[in-house]
């Protein structure tokens, strides 16, 4: 087994046991503001996976989603009926929220994929991937890629689109 295959072992692992490490990183994580720029992805294996590579132009920040509906305010004239209830399921993945969010707070930069690290009784924590358009080493990467995360291009918004898969692989209605 090569390296990045015992990397994605190990945080799989540390994932189910629920080990000590484990806990104080999302304690740690909570304490922290919803979205931080991070220094190297926390799985490696699968940031590599999407296209992350260690060299300048690529940066990794963690966001951090509430678990749940998402509430809604009260329809200021009159009850409507399509509006009555309090608590809405969101339209999104709350993998494509945390990518618009990202893409929000770091608009010089575009997103390129993200990945899942963490979760606890209230939050979900995702890596998202960012390239920086202006930077020449990832100039190729970059090119037409304006608003990926708002247009439903990348790989969490795919999903919400329905072209996840095609052809025999699609799963029948």
């Amino acid at each position: 087994m090569g390296f990045y295959k015992y990397v994605a072992e190990a945080f799989v692992k540390e994932w189910k046991e629920k080990s000590p490490m484990y806990r104080e990183r999302l304690v740690a994580w909570r304490k922290e503001p919803p979205i931080v720029r991070v220094d190297k992805p926390l799985n490696l294996s699968r940031a590599r996976i999407l296209g992350y590579k260690a060299k300048k132009g690529f940066t990794v920040v963690r966001v951090r989603i509430a678990k749940g509906n998402r509430k809604i305010s009260r329809p200021v004239r009159g009850r409507k009926p399509s509006r009555a209830g309090r608590f809405f399921s969101a339209q999104l993945s709350d993998q494509a929220i945390a990518e618009q969010r990202a893409n929000r707070k770091y608009r010089n930069l575009e997103v390129l994929n993200s990945y899942w690290v963490g979760d606890d009784g209230t939050s979900k924590y995702y890596e998202v991937i960012l390239i920086d358009p202006a930077r020449k080493e990832v100039e190729a990467l970059a090119k037409n890629r304006r608003g990926r995360a708002f247009r439903g291009l990348t790989s969490a918004g795919r999903r919400a689109r329905g072209l996840r898969f095609k052809g025999k692989r699609r799963p029948k209605q």
